[in-house]
């Protein structure tokens, strides 16, 4: 895995200050490199998308590829990606849903809605499926490019149970079990504590 160091040179001077984004986007990188996240290689950004992510904010990286990981990371990435690919139109939804609310027009906003689809996909808490540190931090992400999505979790339910709920509110293909959370027989899984 790439050192905190390693990834702070391979930021271009002018990018480093970029923000809050950059922090974030450095951690998921990070992580999925460092096979801590259930993202596939490619984040689940198209092939231009992460070239253009690698070249903006890490271009050290740009030459990298997920056979340079070694075998079973390989292997692991390219199962990843078969999966999102399975999964293509459930991804769609969640990735419509997060750019429905986003701030503003900064390309980063796009990648970051479409590496939050794929995360979702994963079987774990989705701030550890993005390989962040924490859930508050995963809050903060969501808060600063998705604003209006981020507001509405007012019951602080976590945060793949709230996309696919709100997707069920849409009238998507998702079915809500309960007809109101205090009834639901698996409240805590959706409003517990995450460990």
């Amino acid at each position: 895995m790439a050192s905190a160091v390693a990834f702070q040179e391979a930021i271009p001077p002018a990018v480093r200050q970029d923000g809050a984004n950059r922090l974030w986007l450095e951690q998921i990188v990070r992580s999925q490199r460092g096979g801590l996240s259930c993202l596939p290689f490619q984040l689940g950004l198209d092939e231009q998308s992460y070239a253009e992510l690698i070249r903006t904010y890490f271009p050290a990286l740009a030459t990298q590829t997920s056979a340079g990981q070694g075998s079973l990371a390989h292997e692991c990435s390219e199962l990843r990606e078969d999966l999102l690919e399975m999964r293509r139109d459930e991804w769609e939804e969640l990735r419509d849903l997060l750019l429905g609310s986003r701030r503003g027009d900064a390309p980063e906003e796009i990648w970051i809605a479409s590496i939050v689809a794929a995360a979702c996909l994963g079987g774990d808490h989705l701030w550890r499926d993005l390989g962040l540190e924490s859930r508050q931090q995963l809050h903060d992400l969501l808060t600063h490019n998705f604003p209006s999505l981020a507001a509405r979790n007012v019951r602080n339910m976590r945060w793949k149970k709230f996309f696919y709920k709100q997707l069920c509110e849409q009238e998507g293909g998702y079915v809500c079990r309960s007809p109101s959370c205090e009834q639901c027989p698996t409240y805590h899984d959706c409003f517990g504590e995450e460990v």
